[in-house]
């Protein structure tokens, strides 16, 4: 098998840098490398492109070892003839594979594998050849009677369970009831107890299996799970047996009659719950890698939003019983100070709250303020605008989503960051630094819980893990670590490296051995296939060499010292490129660099939304136009944050004055957005959005 042609063909990618890929794949390195440093070699792919290929070639991979497993297994059986070992080679996917290998499978003990054993297989085929009645069948089977059959129409029956596992698998009748199942079956869905309504969209839902949505079928699973909803496939039962039936032709009426009624038996017992379980299966999967995709092309705008750099801040987690955690962090996210107040009710301590904020801001010189956006955050929010009404200086405050905050407040990272201080008041750091540095503070969370999937906690977890945490990868190789303010879980996420490496490099930094680059080869465990991966990733501000705060290659500092003295705005890039002989791509990509060292990326993205004047959903109304910042995209919209502590809708219909595709052609998470209030739902706490004629 040719995985390079096959993976060239599927993925639309040129042969030679299909190969590439693979061959640098299998020598260790990793996607975030090659997508960077090995430009010439890829054609110039993106880190998805990649990703693409290392999925399909794992896919491959998996298939071919899964074939040969089933071939040796047959092998061992002394069961593998050349005829099968053809269709086997033959077989282009694993429910191929898995339907030629279903009857030579280990399984229990079957109703025909007790058939056969009682010696009914010949029978069966004398009822078959010779039977023209009922009567001439019941005397075929009296030679079969014995001390276990001693009724001739109980052996008819048991050699008849020969011919229904027969059927059930014959590859080409399972693919009849498959395509049927596809194209045809409906998935029919009833209430069954579902006391709260949260499934009042699903009861009598019919729909065919065809035309459901990927939300539909994760919130029916999670239905069904929960005991709110009863689900079943509906097949066109009657034109499947008639197809099965035009297989299997009888040579009278008597055989005819035996054949429909076991063709009825098989589809019954074992085609349909088969087919049905594998069906769903295949449904959740496509519902799933498509929630994935989802999630993941949520998760990376997030996790890329724009740093506010050079501020103090404030990060208040709200409460109401409890009171609200303050807590202040510098410029560069260490802690400064920490502080209960109690605001709001019960307490209602206003004055002495906005006392004590007036006292940290003026102390810590404080310019931000980050509030949570959970309970009691309206309430807090109203305290903090009549603060800033009475501060002498230029401050403002924006809310923070919280998605994840207690999760990393109780978490093991959290302790050994914060030992001493309370979880609440490690939340409230948690708030202050995620608008200083969203990646760095929302890589110490799990993924799933980020908030911003609509059924990531349905989904195998393992799967959604691996996948999320590809894209945290890619997002932290783009923009590189700091090694000056980096978390051994944020360097865990740099190219090559693991948990054990980033805490030793942490320590190493923190002990004042690691100053440039080249230090990092004095890492107990990081040889120079790790450095390789690792070193252009990482970023060292106060190294004596100023590429080290580059992304520049150390592989490549000869050629970018060659050039780093010229008018880079000026230079023939392909002249240089071939005297210097060099990829023109690495060559442009370390101008680049030379020009703006130290640059963050995340720098072009949109500014943090501050200030709301719209304090709840009874301050919105009707027509009313407001900014916000889209929080997730789904397939049938998107969800934005316009500070009132509900997600409104714009729905797909909405989202443009032509026609939309999909919602991720016109929004990304993050993305800031004028919307128009359409729908205001008080009750079940929904808010309708519009991005049409807006003026």
């Amino acid at each position: 098998m040719d995985l390079a042609q096959i993976l060239s063909k599927d993925l639309s990618i040129d042969k030679k840098s299909v190969e590439n890929v693979i061959e640098l794949l299998d020598e260790g390195s990793t996607v975030a490398f090659i997508a960077r440093y090995r430009k010439e070699k890829t054609g110039n792919l993106t880190d998805v492109k990649i990703r693409e290929i290392e999925a399909g070639l794992t896919k491959l991979r998996n298939f071919e070892k899964r074939k040969d497993e089933i071939i040796s297994s047959l092998k061992n059986q002394e069961k593998l003839t050349e005829e099968l070992e053809k269709s086997l080679n033959q077989a282009k996917t694993v429910t191929e594979l898995e339907d030629i290998y279903a009857p030579y499978k280990k399984k229990r003990k079957t109703r025909a594998d007790m058939a056969r054993e009682l010696g009914l297989d010949k029978l069966l085929d004398e009822l078959m050849e010779k039977a023209d009645s009922a009567e001439a069948g019941i005397k075929l089977a009296e030679d079969y009677l014995s001390e276990e059959i001693e009724d001739p129409q109980v052996a008819i029956g048991k050699s008849l369970d020969i011919l229904a596992e027969d059927i059930s698998n014959n590859i080409e009748v399972r693919n009849i009831v498959r395509r049927e199942g596809y194209n045809r079956a409906k998935f029919v869905v009833d209430k069954k107890e579902d006391e709260k309504g949260l499934y009042e969209n699903y009861y009598d839902f019919t729909a065919k299996v065809k035309f459901l949505k990927p939300f539909q079928i994760l919130a029916i699973n999670r239905g069904e799970k929960e005991g709110a909803l009863s689900v079943g496939l509906e097949f066109t039962d009657i034109l499947i047996k008639k197809y099965i039936k035009d297989l299997y032709p009888g040579k009278n009426s008597y055989s005819n009659a035996l054949i429909e009624k076991t063709i009825d038996d098989a589809y019954k017992r074992l085609l349909l719950p088969s087919i049905t379980n594998e069906i769903r299966n295949t449904l959740t999967e496509m519902a799933e890698n498509e929630s994935i995709k989802v999630f993941s092309s949520n998760l990376k705008p997030v996790i890329l939003q724009r740093p506010i750099k050079g501020k103090n801040i404030i990060g208040l987690d709200p409460g109401f019983r409890t009171g609200c955690k303050v807590a202040v962090v510098d410029q560069n996210g260490k802690y400064l100070d920490s502080v209960v107040i109690y605001p709001v009710e019960p307490h209602k301590k206003e004055r002495e709250a906005i006392a004590t904020l007036k006292a940290l801001i003026e102390k810590y010189n404080v310019s931000l303020i980050a509030l949570g956006n959970a309970t009691a955050s309206r309430e807090t929010e109203i305290v903090v605008n009549k603060l800033l009404k009475e501060v002498d200086k230029d401050i403002d405050y924006a809310v923070v989503n919280e998605a994840g905050a207690s999760v990393y407040s109780a978490s093991k990272l959290g302790e050994e960051e914060f030992p001493d201080l309370d979880v609440t008041i490690r939340g409230a750091i948690s708030m202050a630094r995620r608008l200083q540095d969203p990646m760095a503070e929302l890589v110490k969370i799990d993924p799933k819980h980020i908030g911003l999937g609509q059924y990531q906690h349905d989904i195998d977890p393992k799967k959604l893990d691996d996948e999320l945490s590809k894209v945290v990868e890619d997002a932290v190789n783009e923009v590189g670590v700091n090694i000056n303010n980096a978390s051994y879980k944020l360097l865990s996420y740099v190219s090559g490296l693991n948990l054990t490496l980033a805490k030793r490099i942490e320590d190493a930094f923190k002990e004042g051995d690691l100053v440039q680059r080249k230090d990092l080869l004095n890492i107990k465990g990081l040889g120079a296939k790790t450095y390789q991966m690792s070193a252009g990733f990482l970023r060292f501000p106060d190294s004596p060499n100023i590429l080290d705060n580059t992304a520049v290659h150390p592989e490549s500092y000869k050629v970018a010292q060659k050039i780093m003295d010229k008018d880079l705005d000026a230079i023939d890039i392909e002249k240089e490129a071939e005297d210097l002989d060099v990829g023109l791509p690495t060559l442009t990509d370390i101008i680049e660099e030379l020009k703006k060292p130290g640059r963050d990326p995340r720098d072009d993205s949109p500014e943090v939304i501050t200030k709301s004047e719209i304090m709840s959903i009874d301050d919105l109304k009707e027509d009313m136009v407001l900014k916000g910042k889209v929080r997730n995209v789904t397939e049938f919209g998107c969800f934005v944050d316009i500070g009132v502590g509900i997600d409104g809708l714009v729905h797909i219909s909405n989202m443009s004055d032509t026609y939309v595709n999909s919602p991720h052609d016109v929004v990304k998470n993050s993305d800031i957005v004028t919307v128009r209030v359409i729908e205001i739902d008080k009750k079940r706490e929904r808010i309708g959005l519009s991005m049409k004629n807006i003026k």
